[in-house]
């Protein structure tokens, strides 16, 4: 009997399931015992896969609790690809739902920043655009012109002191964060990303030259807490600009 790939793949993420029907031993006996601890070396790897993409919302909850959230996870989400550096990225979403996480409300926040940063870090490379190329455009023009954003730039706000709590967690001598919201961008400038404490205006202003609008424009979707001058100094010194156009 052939086994199905569905069965095969229910029954190897649900502990309590049994052996899949036709999965035999070359005796003929059912492959309990070795199913078993293919199982077993699944959610192994599953779980360290995710320790490895979120190692400061693992120091926040404390080993115990993450590994049994992990067990949950990954019956939850399947692996989609079978690169295991992207997985996990229902992970803040998870958290969101997760009643056993609720007392640490943050927590889907700071898993965003982690899942920022690995998507920063295997993002394509990009040639930054010379920092003095903005300088040479027309005052007339500037408000019409249009950055083409390197593809590692994200940013995230929150209403929690979200680069605080990474920093508190990750630099030695961080300052301890005073709860009150924060906004972050992450850059690549170099080989390893980075986040930047921005606020919400700028955040929304990076995302809309992001997505192609004008420097008018995204000014306009941002409200009168927006430096620009400091964002674009960001993005500029971050070789985050690719393209002026």
């Amino acid at each position: 009997m052939t086994v199905s790939q569905s069965d095969f793949t229910a029954s190897m993420l649900d502990p309590a399931a049994s052996v899949p029907s036709g999965l035999q031993n070359p005796d003929g006996a059912a492959a309990s015992k070795r199913f078993n601890v293919y199982r077993n070396n699944v959610a192994v790897s599953l779980s360290d896969a995710l320790e490895t993409a979120f190692p400061v919302v693992r120091k926040l909850v404390g080993d115990q609790f993450f590994r049994a959230m992990a067990g949950v996870y990954l019956r939850k989400h399947p692996p989609k690809s079978p690169l295991m550096m992207f997985y996990g990225a229902a992970m803040p979403q998870f958290l969101s739902r997760f009643e056993p996480a609720k007392s640490v409300p943050y927590l889907p926040d700071i898993a965003k920043v982690e899942l920022a940063l690995r998507h920063a870090y295997h993002a394509a490379d990009t040639k930054p655009l010379d920092a003095n190329a903005l300088a040479a455009v027309a005052p007339d023009a500037l408000m019409r012109t249009r950055l083409k954003i390197a593809p590692a730039i994200q940013t995230i706000t929150s209403p929690y002191p979200i680069h605080a709590i990474y920093r508190a967690n990750t630099v030695a001598d961080a300052s301890k964060p005073i709860m009150q919201p924060e906004a972050l961008v992450v850059t690549r400038a170099g080989f390893d990303p980075e986040i930047h404490l921005i606020n919400a205006a700028a955040a929304s202003c990076i995302d809309a030259l992001a997505q192609g609008q004008s420097l008018g424009e995204a000014m306009a979707v941002a409200d009168d807490t927006l430096d620009l001058g400091a964002t674009l100094g960001v993005l500029l010194a971050q070789g985050a600009v690719t393209e002026i156009y």
